[in-house]
């Protein structure tokens, strides 16, 4: 929990610096789904069919498990970040594949921050992602988020 609070602060102060223009359609890279007591690193990736309408998908790994996540979001500029900064909501499938044990579904709603910096060919998300457990094995977790560090191609 200490660990993605730092993230997020990072991420808040990258904020101050620059102002430009987001203008990438997709994205690909490193992610981390910390996930109730487990803690998922893997790709990520996202791409925007309009202004607004992103769909990323994550695929991560930990010790005895695998998981793979496919959102979708809203995303908007935050007023006077001029696209920079933006802000996102949106909700999706996760199914976690666990050896010796039985696999694990779950509707993960989110809601986020996207960060691409002027001149910087990388994207930094971060984004609190509750999981809503829907198969008879495993725990709902509040307490979940996902953080991307990402190159943008436009």
């Amino acid at each position: 929990m200490k660990k993605a609070c730092i993230v997020f602060t990072l991420t808040i102060l990258f904020t101050s610096i620059g102002i430009a223009q987001t203008s990438y359609r997709a994205a690909l890279g490193l992610g981390v789904d910390a996930y109730d007591e487990a803690t998922f690193f893997g790709a990520t990736g996202k791409y925007f069919f309009s202004d607004h309408h992103v769909g990323q998908a994550d695929l991560g790994f930990e010790d005895g498990g695998t998981i793979i996540t496919i959102l979708y979001s809203y995303h908007k500029a935050i007023v006077g970040s001029r696209n920079q900064l933006r802000w996102y909501a949106g909700v999706g499938p996760s199914i976690i594949l666990v050896d010796d044990f039985d696999n694990i579904f779950s509707l993960r709603p989110h809601l986020g921050l996207d960060f691409k910096p002027k001149g910087v060919p990388f994207v930094v998300n971060f984004d609190w992602r509750p999981a809503l457990v829907l198969s008879e094995t495993g725990d709902s977790a509040a307490a979940s988020f996902g953080f991307g560090l990402q190159f943008a191609i436009k």
